[in-house]
């Protein structure tokens, strides 16, 4: 199975590597002027401090919610209340990708700062985010295979079948399982057999969506940390607010239905929780130097988001709303087919309409 302590450690490293760019990204040079928002420094930081306390709980809450689905029956993966919840996440993860992070990547990639020669001539942000989504496409199929391959592995199977002829038990027949570490009773069933592949492909979607999450949230916290205007603070504060909360439901209802263990669920969903409140706590660290328009800045974060937008979009359509709304128990019901729409529609228009304010 997918290690997912292993999985966060390469996430963890991977913005690692951001942040070492940053001290670069700060001081870069770039020809287009900077407005000073020195005066408002102040005003700034309280909002800031406040982003980072609000966002932490919004993003922790809504992580946490399909997290309780065992003691919680309506929030359970398989009620039908949990499809239309996830099926509003996924259109919040969709119209983040479309809407919020594809914007600001091709603003970054095609600013007058960085000038006509490569990136005027080309369209990077789209090539980015279509290598991205094939990349995710890659994992996650070169992944399912490879642990398919493992499970199925003939010889690394072991199958005793004892048929037991003695009382009740007649005609029944008793199989143990290596590879699964358990036991089924019964005739010759292999519905666990059935149902690992499925498993396997929801842990996998889950730390690919929870990277792509990271990502983003990161390059957004370091942002607004770094920002000195309360007018571009104060909207990005209830914004970011949202799309932590919704963000996290979605994310958090893979990484239930991924079935991992306690600890590993509690790992993932603090990694999540703590990505934004980190990256403004260092955007506010490094306001004093940071230029927003620098050359470095504009690259990073072009790329960086566009490699984001294409995740998310392929994580929300694939392994999301394709996996779900294809599944025979949301179109053996009406009803809720059509609550399931509703709620995709609900949640990609909510988070459009939230890229006026961010």
């Amino acid at each position: 199975m997918a290690n997912p302590q292993a999985c966060l450690k390469i996430t963890f490293t991977s913005v690692i590597c951001v942040l070492h760019f940053f001290p670069s990204i700060v001081s870069g040079e770039c020809s287009c002027d900077v407005e000073a928002m020195g005066e408002y420094k102040g005003e700034a930081l309280k909002f800031k401090l406040g982003a980072i306390a609000t966002i932490l709980v919004a993003g922790a809450f809504g992580v946490s919610l399909p997290l309780l689905g065992k003691r919680v029956p309506a929030l359970k993966p398989e009620s039908d209340i949990f499809f239309m919840v996830k099926a509003f996440a996924a259109g919040v993860i969709l119209s983040t990708g479309f809407v919020h992070i594809l914007p600001e990547a091709f603003q970054s990639l095609t600013s007058p700062c960085l000038g006509e020669n490569p990136w005027g001539n080309f369209p990077f942000t789209g090539f980015v985010a279509m290598m991205s989504a094939i990349a995710t496409l890659m994992i996650d199929s070169f992944a399912n295979g490879y642990y398919r391959r493992q499970h199925f592995n003939k010889p690394k199977q072991l199958l005793l079948v004892d048929e037991e002829m003695s009382g009740d038990h007649a005609g029944h027949v008793h199989v143990h399982t290596h590879a699964t570490h358990g036991h089924a009773h019964g005739s010759a069933d292999s519905s666990q057999e059935l149902g690992l592949p499925e498993l396997i492909r929801k842990r996998v979607v889950s730390q690919v969506l929870e990277l792509g999450i990271v990502v983003h949230s990161v390059i957004i916290g370091i942002s607004l940390g770094a920002s000195e205007d309360p007018d571009t603070i104060k909207p990005l504060l209830a914004a970011l607010s949202f799309h932590q909360f919704f963000e996290g439901m979605g994310l958090g209802g893979c990484i239930s239905q991924a079935e991992f263990k306690s600890r590993s669920m509690a790992i993932m969903a603090t990694f999540f929780s703590l990505t934004t409140p980190v990256g403004i706590a260092i955007g506010i660290g490094i306001s004093s130097v940071y230029q927003e328009n620098s050359r470095t800045a504009l690259i990073v974060a072009g790329i960086f988001n566009s490699a984001s937008a294409g995740i998310l979009i392929y994580t929300a359509l694939v392994d999301l709303l394709a996996a779900d709304f294809m599944n025979p128990i949301l179109q053996s019901k009406l009803r809720l087919q059509l609550g399931a729409n509703v709620s995709l529609l609900l949640g990609a228009g909510c988070m459009s309409v939230l890229a006026k304010w961010a």
